[in-house]
């Protein structure tokens, strides 16, 4: 549009416009002459905002979440680290436990044996020192482990120093193929040698070919010479199968070991051997004799509180003592009262007595005499 006189005038005629209809709305107040045309304006132009606001919100949204990325991305971050700590917690909680359940374990195994132990820690696997079963444990020379001392944990054998450093030691895992122990079975005392196999299981060459033996059986350490290097009684395992062949000198069973090998963490080196053999003492109680004693003891809290089992013995035999035999009296006692009539205070007597009265009364009755 040209800047010319014409269009200078239109200019300043609609400013004027404008504040007279601006001088108009005010001066009017509610009752203004422009409340009918700003409504009707309202009213037409009022759907197209409402449009034209559907068609830029996603846009002004997306915008927005832009700006606000960063700000989300640090939240999400926090909340991931935040998350990996209680993980963490978590898992080092459940550790600790299990860890705290493994060394009462080994302690109370150590206590029934009398073995006098240094606990250590297994730190490494038999991988960088040849095809061998092995493990390597936290404790060396420095902490009195020497070479050919028994390790055990709470479960029972786990093997027997090879190796020792200042500060480490080598351990020969009893599922060894290398490795023999001598055994002695629980109760019957037949002897034997378990060997390794490689696997969780141990081969164990009974001396007594004619030995009962049967699965469930169990066996300890026999004990060496000067008790290296194995001192007696650490539990070994349960017998799982029986091998029936006949004709052979000695014979052979096949035994689960108590010890995991797989999942050894603490262990124990018997550092001081026992005084006495404990022999079976530091076997772990068969679950049938658990639920004996927990039977015994229920009988038991049930005759204290309810006057049960006890309360019945305690009847019966008050029964007992006040029954009498015949011709006896009850409560008798049988000892002389010293008036020398040789009946005493004794119910035999009295009786006797009593059935002489009754006689001599009968003799006087005259229904009785005819």
């Amino acid at each position: 549009m040209r800047d010319t006189r014409e269009s200078r005038l239109l200019l300043v005629l609609l400013v004027s416009i404008a504040f007279a209809l601006i001088t108009m709305d005010i001066r009017g107040g509610e009752e203004s002459p422009l409340n009918g045309p700003r409504e009707a304006a309202a009213a037409f132009f009022g759907p197209v905002e409402n449009g034209v606001a559907s068609a830029v919100d996603p846009v002004g949204n997306a915008i927005a979440a832009v700006r606000e990325s960063g700000s989300r991305h640090d939240r999400i971050s926090e909340l991931e680290r935040e998350n990996a700590e209680l993980r963490q917690q978590l898992g080092s909680d459940a550790h600790r436990d299990s860890r705290i359940q493994q060394l009462d374990d080994m302690l109370q195994t150590a206590g029934a044996g009398q073995y006098g132990i240094v606990g250590a820690q297994v730190i490494a696997i038999g991988a960088t020192q040849g095809f061998s079963w092995t493990v390597t444990i936290d404790a060396g020379s420095k902490d009195g482990i020497a070479r050919d001392m028994t390790v055990l944990n709470g479960d029972g054998l786990v093997g027997r120093v090879t190796t020792v450093g200042p500060s480490t030691a080598t351990v020969l895992l009893a599922n060894d193929p290398g490795f023999t122990v001598g055994t002695r079975l629980e109760g019957s005392d037949e002897l034997g040698f378990a060997t390794g196999r490689g696997d969780n299981a141990l081969d164990v060459q009974l001396l007594n070919q004619a030995a009962q033996v049967k699965k469930g059986d169990r066996l300890v350490t026999f004990g060496s010479a000067d008790d290296k290097p194995f001192v007696p009684g650490v539990p070994v395992g349960e017998v799982i199968s029986v091998d029936r062949t006949a004709g052979d000198l000695t014979r052979t069973v096949q035994v689960r070991p108590y010890v995991a090998f797989t999942r050894l963490d603490l262990v124990g080196v018997v550092v001081d051997p026992p005084r006495e053999n404990p022999r079976d003492a530091v076997l772990p109680p068969r679950p049938e004799d658990e639920k004996t004693s927990e039977d015994d003891t229920g009988q038991r809290a049930g005759g204290g509180d309810e006057n049960g089992t006890e309360g019945t013995d305690e009847e019966s035999d008050a029964g007992i003592g006040n029954r009498s035999t015949p011709g006896e009296s009850p409560g008798g006692t049988g000892e002389d009262d010293g008036d020398g009539d040789g009946d005493g205070e004794d119910g035999t007597g009295d009786s006797t007595g009593r059935r002489e009265q009754d006689a001599d009364q009968d003799d006087d009755d005259p229904a009785t005499r005819s």
